[in-house]
């Protein structure tokens, strides 16, 4: 038996998904085109536009199917321990919190610490040396990994902690609007052991994760006729796929999640999450603890501490978890703002619409969905730069995230923060900070009026 085999209890929690799905609304062929758009997950769609609108399953759970879920849902919202004789056990002997939820709070967006002792946040630190690995992934760092640990077990040493120091950037516009950004800069302190020289360090901000199975059904022939490496139309924009490598098919696969699309499936990105945000081993992906070898490591080679089949099923809660649907959007400051998205270049990058192929979940596939995401890596400048390239992905360059549910990330997220390191605290800071590929599309913005400005905020919180 696995160390984190568990029996769940579902009784009280179907009851509660069972009045859920009475709730919601279905689409179906009679919907006018023009409606279609409220319909951001297709079937998959929620119409709860409250702090747990990033938390509802896919109405077309039943059965079995639901079970899976359920217990998918225990395991991302378990407390994870280092006693075997606890519900839960496995945690550690290196970690940085003790459950997914501690970070994905509500399944949403994290922040950044608000101060040195500040347990709350869920950002984390990635770490490499410069170069690249076997199969182009990021070297790690002797002694410490990828990941900075800042926790430990009982009798274990963390690796270090963090803090940021920020640095102000003003931005002046052409009509007197002024914004300051923030520029992050993370520093070390209590390390175990003395860190090596020029460590690539770049935070890591915790985002949503519901809509997953969804583009993960996206066809890659699709994605990859997006690619323009060339920028051959000359708009500007030349966005690549990120080939990364598959840890269960041991080949390379298109990238799709993570903030370079440094993972090419949903299992394999939370199993990784499971190894380096707490410790925990998977059966058949990840069984070897991270910190293995290091001096502060007092793991050995044991039985994984969950299955593979309770990382699938991890993985099932996040493919089968609905997607918000948008609100106001005949509205027409929405409109407007709808309008200058896409005539600044914005759709450019976030690709309002896709279908869905074929998915081994049956109410996944062919679905028209709307997530405003080319998932290709962007080179965005160095204002958003990390210096720590990860596969395919240059230092500069990130994954287009999805912008679907965003307007509800107050609601359901009220400290959450926006960009792969949290550092914008609002939706016009974020469009701020983009440079590179998109620093035209950040002039528009700039120079448009104080109402057309708005009107395009306006829009966004409507998704």
């Amino acid at each position: 038996m696995y160390r984190g085999q568990i029996k769940p209890i579902y009784g009280a929690l179907v009851v509660l998904w069972s009045t859920l799905f009475a709730c919601e609304k279905a689409v179906d062929d009679n919907v006018p085109s023009r409606e279609r758009e409220y319909y951001a997950g297709g079937v998959n769609t929620t119409f709860e536009y409250g702090s747990n609108a990033y938390a509802i399953p896919s109405r077309n759970l039943t059965g079995p199917l639901l079970q899976n879920h359920l217990a998918g849902d225990a395991l991302f919202h378990a407390n994870f321990q280092e006693d075997e004789s606890l519900p839960f056990p496995g945690l550690g002997p290196l970690f940085i919190h003790h459950s997914c939820a501690a970070c994905h709070a509500q399944n949403g967006r994290s922040h950044p610490p608000f101060s040195k002792d500040d347990n709350s946040s869920g950002l984390l630190l990635r770490l490499s040396l410069a170069g690249a690995g076997e199969y182009g992934e990021p070297i790690g760092v002797p002694g410490f990994g990828i990941q900075l640990q800042t926790s430990a077990t009982n009798g274990t040493l963390p690796e270090a902690n963090f803090f940021i120091s920020w640095e102000n950037v003003p931005v002046e516009f052409p009509d007197g609007h002024s914004v300051t950004l923030r520029q992050p800069y993370f520093q070390f302190y209590n390390t175990y052991t003395t860190l090596p020289p020029a460590v690539l360090r770049s935070g890591r901000n915790a985002p949503p994760v519901f809509g997953l199975g969804l583009l993960e059904a996206i066809p890659e022939a699709d994605i990859l006729a997006l690619e323009d490496i060339a920028d051959i139309n000359e708009d500007y924009i030349s966005g690549k796929a990120n080939f990364v490598w598959n840890h269960l098919t041991q080949e390379f696969d298109l990238g799709r999640f993570g903030w370079k699309s440094g993972s090419p499936s949903v299992i394999q990105q939370s199993a990784e999450a499971f190894l380096q945000d707490m410790g925990i081993t998977s059966a058949g992906i990840f069984p070897i603890e991270a910190c293995l070898g290091q001096p502060n490591c007092t793991a050995t080679p044991s039985i994984p501490d969950i299955s593979f089949e309770q990382a699938r099923q991890t993985a099932f809660y996040l493919r089968t978890l609905a997607v918000p649907a948008p609100r106001n959007l005949d509205d027409p400051t929405v409109i407007q703002g709808k309008q200058l998205f896409t005539d600044i270049g914005c759709a450019s990058c976030h690709v309002p619409q896709w279908t869905t192929g074929l998915s081994d979940i049956p109410f996944l596939s062919n679905q028209l969905i709307y997530p405003y995401t080319d998932l290709l890596i962007h080179d965005l400048g160095e204002g958003l730069g990390d210096g720590r390239p990860e596969y395919e992905a240059g230092a500069n360059e990130w994954r287009t995230p999805p912008l679907w549910g965003i307007g509800l990330s107050s609601v359901v997220s009220p400290l959450g923060t926006f960009l792969h390191d949290g550092r914008a605290s609002t939706l016009e800071e974020a469009i701020l900070w983009h440079g590179g590929e998109a620093v035209h599309t950040r002039n528009y913005f700039i120079n448009l009026s104080a109402d057309e400005r708005e009107a395009l905020i306006r829009f966004l919180k409507s998704l």
